[in-house]
């Protein structure tokens, strides 16, 4: 794994603006920043970086939390949230004396971009075609909808997982690798991964995308809803299984928390916020002349306003994921968080 250095910035900076502001922070922060090469995407454009950011203390015995951005790349507003929270962070650095005793007890990564080569072609898919969030091993149960659930098929068109016994993408195998090195094996971890395209609400989705059975950490998941109701109502965000809406086969936090239940060493929930984009289309209906137009806010005040929506919302997960140990349920209280876990989410699938 490459370690980054600044002699690489131009090859993405004539590319690519959100790999151009990537560079920016990183030069920013210096030495109270960690920055690496995941990988190298090759595009008929060039060469581009996957790069990785880390902060706070390395130490595995903290807590960590990572925000995910750009895995499809026609979906921009995910890479610029992350972007703009990190951002936050690297300016505050310079006075903020309670983010450096913040970060003494947890470590904050960031993968902003995973997949420059879609963002640079504007591509839901990866350069080869693949779509990375149905490119993981794992095939979902049965209901899985057409098309839209992954197939095999043809990289021509959307959602293709890429062809049978195949390795993962390169682009995928870095995030898998870097949440293994930088999350997975803690005693809690949480990642963020940040998607547009669906709905008019806010969606904060947890395992399983593959099944509508409940995930194992079903009780953590509720004792986290319940200290983001008490602690930053009112607040935009629908908290709900992503099997409540659809199933699809490969998806990589499917595969990424199963194999964290394996090494049965520390709590690993992963989240996505996928934002409701379709308010954007509703507020502006010319949007749906452009094929960007259903996934990103294409006005700049409305731009602005949902990098600014978020900050509060993962400032909040931040500070959940340093006090983790104070929420968490406890052998006392885990059973009874389950049961109202199942009464929220899943009253129509349990018996």
């Amino acid at each position: 794994m490459a370690v980054f250095t600044a002699d690489a910035a131009p090859r993405a900076e004539v590319l690519l603006p959100e790999l151009r502001e990537l560079h920016r922070l990183i030069e920013q922060g210096g030495a109270l920043i960690g920055a690496r090469e995941l990988v190298t995407v090759t595009t008929p454009q060039g060469a581009l970086p996957v790069l990785g950011v880390t902060m706070g203390n390395p130490d595995p015995s903290v807590p960590a939390l990572a925000f995910i951005g750009g895995v499809h790349g026609l979906e921009r507003i995910g890479a610029q949230v992350v972007l703009a929270y990190l951002g936050s962070l690297v300016r505050r650095l310079r006075w903020d004396l309670s983010l450096h005793q913040q970060l003494e007890s947890l470590r904050l990564v960031f993968l902003p971009i995973v997949n420059p080569g879609g963002v640079l072609a504007g591509s839901r898919a990866n350069p080869q075609g693949v779509d990375l969030m149905r490119n993981a091993p794992q095939d979902a149960e049965h209901g899985v909808p057409f098309l839209i659930g992954g197939h095999r098929l043809t990289r021509l068109l959307p959602y293709y997982r890429g062809p049978a016994q195949a390795p993962m993408q390169p682009e995928s195998e870095a995030l898998c690798r870097f949440v293994r090195e930088e999350l997975l094996g803690r005693p809690v971890s949480i990642s963020i991964d940040f998607h547009s395209g669906f709905g008019l609400r806010d969606r904060i989705w947890f395992p399983y995308a593959r099944s509508r059975r409940p995930m194992p950490h079903l009780a953590e998941i509720h004792a986290l809803c319940e200290v983001l109701d008490q602690c930053l109502s009112p607040h935009p965000y629908v908290m709900e299984p992503q099997s409540r809406h659809y199933l699809t086969h490969g998806d990589l936090w499917d595969h990424l928390y199963d194999e964290a239940l394996t090494l049965d060493r520390g709590i690993f929930l992963p989240m996505t916020l996928e934002m409701g984009s379709w308010l954007w289309v509703k507020k502006n209906p010319r949007q749906l002349l452009s094929r960007h137009g259903m996934f990103n806010p294409l006005i700049a005040h409305r731009e602005q306003r949902v990098l600014r929506r978020h900050m509060a919302w993962m400032d909040f997960m931040t500070r959940a994921t340093q006090s983790a140990f104070r929420w968490l349920p406890g052998p006392d209280t885990r059973i009874d968080h389950g049961e109202q876990a199942l009464n929220r989410w899943y009253r129509r699938i349990v018996r």
